[in-house]
């Protein structure tokens, strides 16, 4: 069925951004400006491709880096041609495209059929056996350090032995010794981390041509968006599908990299000159987003950075307020400034709560500012925070639940064998895996096998034996009579509220964990009371499905049409714009962070300075407080570098200590926000 009247491809773009759609002689780099409209080209193009160059919807494949920008992307393409039309065209992340490839591969990627993936918990878990560690600070400082290499090994595409013979510490060497053991242990789960979904797929590319050339036939055209943030690994995945031919488009923005810190490399834009000497390169300079000044002042501070590609925003959106810089006491001055000043806004000018966005550095700058926002009533939204599903003590109770109602979970199995301890370690576990591969069987299924005594010895057969007969009889007490009973009783037997508040780091916080697996509990008593007043019955397996589902939608949920302030670091705000922009803490040892500063890593602290600027619609304020306390002590701070790279014929400076304080407007602010706030209390 054809989508209703479907728009023209390539029409409603600028000149420049036609250009980029219709290009498809050769490899061609989109450097696509903050706010330029750089989804519009990519769906505009998918479409010229389809309707105007004939290419079958099947051999397009655009790739982006989260979940959401690939289901807008699918949004506007169904828009513009027919379903008919757009079947078999990929669009997805990068992660899903190496999961494909995987799963279409499996037997030469010498995985088996269900292979689990590990998220960065399950990961962490399986290298905490693997290296005998617990829950004290140091052995959590040690599993984190090596756990971070060995991800930067597989983006880097460096395999164990390779990893070992370049090892210039005792720290590297350790880590990558575990990083040989932990990958054996995957394979011997039939598992794969995410890492692994980009770093396999290249691998198996590299040394078998043929399935290489069948995927260069399936992919003949490439779309790949936010170039700037892909890995090492990410990039040979693109070079490996694209070549000879390089027929691809890549949209990214040097100047919005601000992820070096988890592989990221702006430097492959560069490369792709390298790699593609007859690159194409069309510049989307035009914002749609900001006003003149604001644009100003982003060109002014961006430009203090090395480039390879120049470019200059503009925006036809008029010239805009000035920029304001208010310079506070301290950081309880500086949070009551942005409070009231919203709270001002809000008030004089008609605006909604959604409008305004308060931007950070790190996440404790939050804390003060919540109470603030508080204290005056105004309502709020956190981003970024830790998923309800993805603290432990829920992670741990759902895979015991997961493997309840589906033994072949293998992923659940390996999370739970041993929490609480029960003394299977990886040595065990790297045996039981093997011997569930010959069996052509999942892990649990074989706990019980008589064989295992001659593999393992009697007394660690003996303890795998005994977890799965628990586990059965509770599965029996399950579904033949009372499952919410047999759910509690597990907790119980285990005793896992000691483990709980054993494990955690104080008694509070063990204290709150436990509440967080009774309030699991309590949600799945009302689903089965629901379940069974709608249709008399209670089905467990049901209820744990409609769990996951609601677990991944909540880690999806990107999006928030309520009328609250949104509070987010730097980092979550790439990608999205609010009329009304705060960023709070432009000092020093904040913007740029302390770390940056010893490190010499400026230039992507300034690229983050450019993007939280650029956020900004229609005003942007900047604070500052001019002293800060730290372990107890108040001490003085010194205003961010990047203030002084801002044009200062375009600053409108507020506030203790800073320079040229208009005192008669600062007067008139607050005679405005006491008589707006007297109207609303006595209407």
């Amino acid at each position: 069925m054809a989508a209703a009247n479907p728009e023209t491809p390539v029409n409603h773009l600028n000149p420049r951004q036609r250009e980029a759609a219709r290009y498809t002689d050769g490899p061609l780099l989109v450097l696509a400006g903050a706010g330029s409209g750089k989804t519009s080209v990519i769906t505009q193009k998918i479409a010229y491709l389809i309707r105007e160059r004939g290419m079958p919807a099947r051999n397009i494949a655009a790739v982006t880096f989260t979940n959401k920008a690939a289901r807008e992307m699918k949004e506007r393409v169904s828009k513009l041609v027919s379903r008919d039309e757009v079947r078999g065209l990929i669009v997805s992340t990068f992660h899903n495209l190496g999961l494909r490839i995987l799963k279409s591969e499996r037997l030469a990627a010498n995985l088996r059929s269900g292979f689990s993936i590990l998220d960065q918990s399950d990961s962490r878990e399986l290298l905490k056996d693997i290296l005998h560690r617990g829950e004290s600070e140091r052995d959590v400082a040690a599993v984190d350090y090596i756990q971070h290499r060995i991800s930067q090994w597989k983006n880097d595409l460096v395999l164990p032995e390779a990893a070992v013979s370049r090892a210039e510490s005792d720290d590297d060497l350790r880590a990558a010794m575990a990083y040989g053991e932990y990958n054996r242990m995957l394979r011997a789960c039939n598992a794969v981390d995410f890492d692994d979904l980009i770093m396999l797929p290249v691998v198996l590319f590299n040394e078998q041509p043929r399935i290489l050339e069948k995927w260069r036939n399936r992919i003949r055209y490439m779309l790949v968006d936010e170039y700037q943030d892909t890995n090492s690994a990410q990039y040979e995945l693109v070079k490996l599908l694209v070549q000879p031919d390089g027929k691809f488009t890549v949209v990214g923005d040097d100047d919005q990299s601000i992820y070096a810190w988890r592989g990221a490399r702006p430097e492959n834009l560069a490369l792709l000159q390298d790699d593609f000497p007859d690159l194409e390169v069309v510049k989307l300079e035009q914002n749609y987003r900001s006003t003149g000044r604001i644009l100003k002042a982003a060109n002014a501070v961006i430009g203090n950075n090395p480039h390879v590609f120049e470019k200059t925003l503009w925006s036809d959106y008029g010239y805009g307020e000035a920029i304001r810089v208010s310079a506070l006491r301290d950081e309880d001055g500086e949070t009551e400034w942005i409070a009231g000043d919203i709270m001002h806004r809000r008030l004089t000018q008609g605006m909604k709560w959604r409008d305004f966005a308060i931007l950070y550095r790190g996440n404790f700058q939050a804390r003060l500012l919540e109470t603030k926002l508080q204290s005056m009533q105004i309502p709020y939204k956190v981003s970024g925070g830790q998923s309800f599903f993805a603290r432990t003590e829920i992670k741990d109770l759902m895979a015991y639940l997961r493997l309840l109602v589906n033994p072949d979970d293998d992923n659940a199995f390996l999370r739970i064998v041993n929490t609480p301890r029960r003394e299977i370690g990886s040595a065990t576990l790297e045996k039981l895996a093997n011997w569930a591969a010959k069996r052509e069987q999942g892990m649990y299924h074989v706990c019980d096998d008589f064989a295992l005594q001659e593999i393992m010895g009697e007394k660690t057969a003996a303890k795998l034996r005994d977890f799965k007969a628990w586990l059965d009889a509770k599965r029996e007490f399950c579904f033949s009579e009372n499952s919410l009973g047999a759910v509690k009783e597990l907790i119980s037997d285990m005793d896992y509220e000691s483990w709980v508040i054993n494990q955690a780091s104080s008694p509070r916080i063990g204290e709150r964990r436990v509440e967080n697996v009774w309030q699991l509990v309590g949600s799945i008593e009302r689903m089965l009371q629901k379940q069974e007043e709608e249709d008399d019955s209670s089905d467990l397996e049901s209820v744990i499905a409609k769990l996951v589902l609601i677990d991944m939608l909540e880690q999806q949920e990107e999006e928030d049409d309520s009328d609250r302030v949104q509070l987010m670091t730097l980092h979550a705000a790439k990608g999205l714009e609010f009329p009304h922009v705060y960023m709070m803490g432009v000092e020093e040892e904040l913007l740029p962070h302390r770390t940056s500063i010893e490190e010499d890593t400026i230039v992507e602290e300034r690229r983050l300075m450019y993007v939280g600027i650029t956020r900004a619609r229609e005003t942007l304020a900047l604070t500052h407080a001019l002293s800060r306390k730290q372990y107890g002590e108040k001490s003085s701070t010194t205003p961010s570098r990047f203030l002084e790279e801002l044009p200062a014929e375009d600053l409108e400076w507020l506030g203790e200590g800073a320079p040229e304080v208009d005192q008669e407007k600062a007067d008139q602010f607050a005679e405005d926000t006491l008589a707006a706030l007297r109207a609303m209390l006595s209407s």
